[in-house]
């Protein structure tokens, strides 16, 4: 490693997994080529890196917020494109990192011809903010945690329903709560005692989960805000539209309609699941399906009872679509919410969507995936998108749901009373 060379990531090396840091490199040969290289291992063991490479000026410096790349992962300037650019050395694999007690570790390295390492330096990228708490939550039927930003509140309270999957995500979650925010995520199946599986969702488990939130001393507000991905995006609808106590519903890539699993209340059907067509599953060479039109369509006589009564919703409602998502079509069911609303005179929505973007919009600069194992289907499946245009939306569309919270989380104490 050459003394003279320094890698430098400011304004730390230790910062929030959503903020972006600037990479800078000294020390080198006027207009020297090198390859810069990022390389971190997520909690399955999976190691994802990428690489790109860079001129330096006649002074020796290159800074990736100035620079453009000229070859390799990413082309460009790009300040951030050496994290979210990130491949898994394995066909299939999504970064996995939902201990939010662990930081993100990703190490950056110079290198020149023949490979040889110039300089290095570590990046620790949080998810808990200082001074956040993580409390496991057993309580009654919900199995959690929970997210306090440090001091006494009130703050705008958030429940968590991530995606379906199994097992209880807390990256999302740790980020809001560092961003001023309440939060509970749930698990629904495969985590503490629960089930390894489920055959039926209940709806009385959100409804227990929404309660238990709101009766925080430190939750402010007359109700909760709700946050989903994919299939959590129609349970998010369904609460919204039936369960007292919610403010605000932000629903991500989600479908108009109750998917692959029956939606219960208190022993009564609610809702059948809408299912999807095997025939119209494309196989890729890669072994990775591609199912955005495989789902049956939910507006059809014999699907309409999958739909859900969005217009049953008084809350604030964020619609969020990914126009290249290939999981389905989150476009078209984004609209067909919307044209479900303005058909009933609603007007309490907003909507944003993402050329470019593809299915798991997630907090931003995690690396981007392209394929990996989906839990309903039980086989890879490409998500789409093209991995710059996906980590500008994300960028994007973290912003806009934090200032949607804000905005919309209120401090009245009034409650509601159930719509079933």
């Amino acid at each position: 490693m050459s003394t003279q060379v320094r890698l430098r990531l400011l304004p730390s090396a230790r910062c929030l997994y959503d903020e972006p840091i600037q990479v800078k490199v000294t020390g080198l040969r006027s207009r020297q080529e090198v390859t810069m290289r990022a390389r971190s291992t997520d909690e399955k063991g999976v190691v994802f890196s990428s690489s790109a490479t860079y001129r330096a000026d006649g002074n020796g410096e290159i800074d990736l917020n100035r620079d453009p790349s000229t070859g390799g992962s990413f082309h460009g300037v790009e300040p951030m494109g050496l994290l979210w650019s990130m491949k898994p050395h394995m066909l299939h694999k999504k970064f996995q990192k939902s201990n939010s007690l662990n930081p993100h570790v990703v190490k950056f390295s110079v290198h020149e011809e023949a490979d040889r390492m110039l300089a290095e330096a570590i990046n620790e990228r949080f998810l808990l903010g200082d001074g956040v708490s993580r409390v496991p939550v057993r309580h009654g039927g919900i199995r959690g945690a929970l997210f306090s930003p440090p001091g006494t509140g009130p703050f705008p309270a958030v429940l968590d329903l991530y995606t379906f999957g199994g097992g209880l995500s807390e990256r999302r979650a740790a980020l809001l709560a560092s961003r001023g925010f309440l939060v509970l995520t749930v698990a629904l199946y495969g985590h503490d005692d629960q089930p390894q599986n489920v055959t039926k969702v209940h709806l009385e488990y959100f409804e227990e989960a929404i309660d238990f939130l709101r009766k925080k001393e430190q939750a402010g507000g007359k109700g909760v805000g709700v946050i989903s991905l994919s299939k959590s995006g129609d349970l998010a609808l369904s609460a919204a539209s039936y369960l007292p106590g919610i403010e605000a519903a932000v629903w991500i890539n989600g479908c108009s309609a109750n998917v692959a699993l029956p939606l219960y209340y208190k022993k009564t059907l609610i809702h059948p699941p809408l299912m999807f067509d095997s025939k119209k599953i494309i196989l890729t060479d890669s072994g990775a399906a591609i199912s955005k039109y495989a789902m049956h369509d939910p507006r059809k006589e014999q699907y309409r009872a999958t739909l859900i009564p969005i217009e049953q919703a008084s809350c604030r409602l964020l619609f969020v679509a990914s126009e290249d998502d290939l999981n389905w079509d989150s476009k078209a069911y984004m609209e067909q919410l919307v044209e479900r609303l303005k058909h009933h005179g609603k007007e309490n929505f907003e909507r944003v969507s993402y050329p470019g973007a593809g299915h798991y919009l997630e907090p931003p600069y995690g690396p981007f995936c392209s394929s990996s194992l989906h839990a309903v289907a039980g086989r890879p499946v490409m998500w789409g998108g093209e991995p710059r245009s996906h980590a500008a939306a994300e960028i994007h569309a973290w912003k806009k749901i934090q200032e949607f919270f804000k905005t919309h989380l209120s401090c009245d104490a009034a409650k509601s009373t159930s719509k079933l």
